[in-house]
């Protein structure tokens, strides 16, 4: 026969709460501090929420199985997805709509999942930008220069021309993609608004800030992406990198006296920002950051 006992009333509180169901496709993803964040904002927001990591590299999978994968979480109920490297721009030609931000930067970091539909968002500028008015209020933004144009790359710097840079210089490993990136920024900001190439020395002596988006730094890609002596102590230097929160770099900078923004901004209010997209509801951004720092103690 049922069991007619009475339930502990945590139990029943956790049932009757309603289902937030997320998860993050990427590769190489298992120190990401995204599910923490979501499911600690989702369960103060009274969801029962499960935040799950998608890694290809550990399903020995690459972008060509996101079809499947985004088939497998409609049918599974997810609300939306996180989506990193490599597929922010792979995952586009498989959604039914996107916003006006990820149409402009080409790619796609958030996917909500609703009413059979495939909506995507960028909340990577979004982000970056908020953490930039938060850490950094008051700098000059005459000139700065940018390492890095990828996927984030692109959204940090529209994000820097929005927030008032006047000039923006890029580079990258790959010097076409500099090229490309400051051609669609100077269609759309102006011109003279960006540039990429030429010597990177000069161009940091003359600038007001610097700007990192390559992965230089992280666990996996320790060191620095420039050398030191190279730094000077009028710049600001902004890092999006994370992990670890305070990167070579931003040692190197802080030692000259260098104004410092690190990359938990950026990961906290994107995260803020994709939870507003999948839950309709207003995150708290105070919260999340605790949330993100506890890794740090």
């Amino acid at each position: 026969m049922p069991d007619s006992s009475p339930q502990p009333a945590s139990i029943t509180a956790r049932v009757s709460r309603p289902q937030l169901l997320l998860g993050l496709i990427g590769a190489g993803i298992q120190l990401s501090r995204t599910p923490a964040m979501h499911e600690a904002e989702g369960a103060a927001q009274g969801f029962n929420t499960l935040y799950r990591l998608i890694d290809l590299d550990q399903l020995r999978l690459g972008p060509d199985a996101l079809p499947e994968l985004l088939t497998a979480a409609e049918r599974m109920g997810f609300s939306g997805l996180n989506i990193t490297y490599p597929c922010k721009q792979e995952v586009i030609p498989h959604l039914h709509e996107l916003s006006d931000e990820a149409r402009e930067l080409g790619a796609v970091n958030t996917v909500v999942l609703r009413e059979g539909r495939r909506i995507g968002h960028n909340t990577d500028a979004s982000g970056f930008a908020e953490s930039f008015r938060r850490q950094l209020p008051g700098v000059p933004l005459g000139r700065a220069v940018q390492l890095g144009a990828g996927g984030a790359g692109a959204a940090v710097a529209h994000a820097a021309l929005r927030l008032g840079a006047g000039q923006l210089h890029l580079f990258d490993q790959d010097p076409a993609r500099a090229e490309a990136l400051a051609a669609s920024l100077v269609a759309r900001f102006g011109p003279g608004r960006a540039q990429a190439g030429g010597e990177l020395k000069a161009a940091l002596a003359a600038a007001d800030g610097l700007i990192h988006a390559t992965p230089t730094g992280t666990a996996e890609h320790p060191g620095l992406p420039l050398p030191a002596e190279w730094l000077h102590p009028a710049l600001w230097v902004a890092e999006i990198v994370y992990f670890p929160l305070e990167t070579a770099l931003l040692r190197a900078a802080r030692a000259l006296g260098c104004r410092t923004a690190h990359g938990g901004g950026m990961a906290v209010f994107q995260a803020a920002d994709a939870f507003r997209h999948f839950t309709r509801r207003e995150p708290d951004a105070a919260r999340m950051t605790e949330t993100f720092l506890s890794f740090d103690r």
